[in-house]
């Protein structure tokens, strides 16, 4: 960055940048749906249902975690604040995320997502109030499907308005995330004990997708590909420790911060790195889980005695140090480098 300041001054002026980006990018996502509502209004009153139950999604928050590493690689990379071409690019990675967040909410049988009822149990709820024809669970969940997919497609709509560079490294990250979800689907249906298989997951579901490759798609889209090997060490260990952090919100976490249900991943028997370590260690861990009978709080409780959760914290702040010293000696302004190793702390260490 070209301005004179102390150090904190920088920081501060480089984290302000992000955040206005960030805001654009929160104005593009509101006025496409906006738009989109307006455009299916005109068509039939009912064809906005699916457009408005996105926007419920949408509009309900979350961490927006992909564009602002989206956006932090493209102004690490030198990319100008005043090109909104990187706003396009973070506002479809929210809209995939979207996108993956509803199908995973119908894969996982969740209730709530961001605090409040997901697309499909609203819509059950909708149907079964209503009294309509057929099955109010498959209702709800059909209904779930479609608006993840019109998110997915939004969420191409929305980079093409990026620069045609990025294009390579989005399509791998599409086609990572839905391997990714496969695999974790078809490893919970198996649910054996296979460390290396969850850490892939881990790494093909959070560490590319979530962290490095929005990264290397800001890098991208300012012209410093050059910048991707570092980026991908950086995120490949900061997106596992935030994987591993989701792991034990899951386990342990308070429906009030968190806005979902705690215990997903046993009910829906998930292998996570956190119960394959603890497995390896318990065997008695995989009958409280698989069992009839058993409360999460009985599989807390054996998970806590195995003292695997705090072999994860160790391996969480190994991988944050891991990751920050990836991006040490990586040609960028020093702002930035002090920006992404906040960044990974706040990743790995975060409460929701």
């Amino acid at each position: 960055m070209a301005c004179i300041g102390t150090d904190q001054e920088l920081t501060a002026l480089a984290r302000r940048t992000r955040e206005e980006l960030l805001e654009q990018m929160e104005d593009r996502l509101r006025a496409f749906l906006r738009a989109e509502h307006e455009l299916w209004a005109e068509v039939n009153e009912r064809a906005v249902g699916a457009v408005a139950a996105l926007t419920d999604l949408v509009a309900a928050g979350g961490k927006r975690i992909r564009p602002a590493f989206c956006i932090a690689g493209y102004l690490a990379a030198g990319g100008d604040p005043d090109d909104t071409a990187v706003v396009a690019a973070a506002a479809a990675l929210e809209m995939l995320h979207a996108s993956a967040l509803i199908h995973d909410d119908v894969i996982d049988a969740s209730s709530h997502r961001r605090g409040r009822p997901t697309v499909h149990a609203r819509h059950s709820a909708l149907h079964d109030r209503n009294a309509w024809q057929g099955e109010s669970r498959r209702y709800g969940e059909g209904v779930a499907i479609l608006v993840g997919d019109l998110a997915l497609v939004y969420s191409e709509q929305l980079m093409a308005a990026a620069p045609p560079a990025v294009l390579p490294v989005w399509g791998t990250l599409r086609s990572e995330l839905m391997i990714g979800q496969y695999m974790d689907m078809t490893a919970a249906a198996e649910f054996l004990v296979d460390p290396r298989l969850s850490r892939w997951i881990a790494l093909a579901k959070s560490g590319h997708y979530t962290i490095h490759r929005p990264l290397v798609v800001g890098a991208s889209a300012a012209g410093r590909a050059d910048l991707a090997p570092a980026f991908a060490k950086y995120g490949e260990a900061v997106g596992e420790a935030f994987q591993l952090r989701d792991d034990l919100l899951d386990a342990f976490g308070d429906f009030a911060h968190t806005g979902k249900p705690a215990g997903l991943d046993f009910s829906q028997h998930k292998m996570t790195l956190l119960l394959s370590w603890a497995m390896q260690r318990d065997a008695r861990i995989h009958s409280l889980i698989t069992e009839p009978g058993h409360t999460p709080d009985e599989v807390r409780r054996r998970l806590v005695d195995t003292g695997v959760p705090d072999d994860v914290e160790k391996h969480i702040a190994g991988l944050v140090e891991q990751g920050c010293e990836a991006i040490a000696d990586v040609p960028i302004d020093p702002v930035w480098r002090t920006e992404l190793t906040t960044m990974a702390t706040q990743a790995a260490y975060r409460t929701t």
